[in-house]
């Protein structure tokens, strides 16, 4: 038998996409929440509540339960002062947070999930637990990629394949082999906002080069329990913006987040959605 199932939850929606997949799949589990962070649906549920920074706290009650399967799901802030809800926790762990703070947010999630596995459980993500809800190959919605919009999907993926090994960003705005934006440590919804000001008209007029396309792929050598690439409503609606046709995303390995508002979203916006499968 597989070890227990907790899912670890943080801010947003996913938590609760991944807890509804989890309940669909007839599959146990128990929901930790991190304080000040987990939405109400969650804390709801949640078995128990623990502050971000209570270390000890958080191995104690996996220890008791465990070993177990972690799943973290959500999105917490790098701690800082509005982080620290529990002062206490925080002066106890502090050998451990210096070992694992240091280096930015990703040595920090690292460091946390290293620190997990260390004292014997087992990290999963949410692709291994709920694959129902990344994207599924082809087209998602009501359109489909035109010749310029084909073009620019296969500069975009020849770049991302190109980029991987100085671990950039998972994104980029193509428009067929001219690179508008590539996606940095700020973000796909920046990342697009850039794109969306690189590409202004004089007071506002003109339309955007044809075929300009977002394209997201996992990085080869990605930790995709920490770091899956990531698209919603939120994500249609700047693409719109930057003058994007559509959006092209990488089968298997892309999270939607609430697919169906997503591609309706997209199908109101006259954008495509496409999974694209191994080439």
């Amino acid at each position: 038998m597989p070890a227990p199932l907790v899912l670890i939850a943080g801010a947003g929606r996913l938590p609760e996409l991944v807890a509804a997949s989890l309940d669909r799949a007839g599959l146990p589990f128990r929901i930790l929440a991190i304080r000040g962070f987990a939405e109400r649906a969650m804390r709801a549920r949640a078995a128990l509540s623990v502050d971000l920074l209570d270390i000890a706290g958080i191995l104690g009650i996996l220890n008791a339960w465990g070993p177990v399967r972690v799943v973290p799901a959500g999105s917490v802030s790098r701690p800082n002062p509005a982080a620290i809800l529990n002062a206490a926790a925080a002066l106890r762990n502090r050998d451990a947070l210096k070992a694992i703070s240091g280096g930015g947010d990703d040595r920090l999630l690292r460091g946390a999930l290293a620190l997990l596995e260390e004292n014997g459980h087992r990290v999963v993500g949410v692709h291994e637990i709920a694959p129902d809800l990344l994207s599924p190959e082809g087209i998602l919605g009501r359109h489909r990629p035109d010749a310029a919009a084909s073009a620019s999907i296969a500069t975009g993926r020849a770049l991302l394949r190109a980029l991987a090994p100085y671990d950039v960003g998972q994104a980029a705005v193509v428009a067929a082999q001219r690179i508008v934006a590539v996606e940095g440590p700020e973000g796909t919804d920046r990342m697009l906002a850039r794109a969306r000001a690189l590409g202004r008209r004089p007071f506002g007029y003109g339309a955007p080069q044809a075929g300009t396309v977002l394209v997201k792929l996992a990085k080869a050598g990605q930790d995709l329990r920490v770091d899956l690439p990531t698209i919603g409503p939120r994500t249609v609606s700047a693409a719109r913006a930057a003058g994007c046709a559509g959006l092209a995303l990488q089968a298997g390995f892309t999270l939607i987040i609430d697919r169906p508002a997503t591609v309706a979203a997209a199908d109101q916006a006259g954008l495509f959605v496409i999974g694209l499968g191994a080439e």
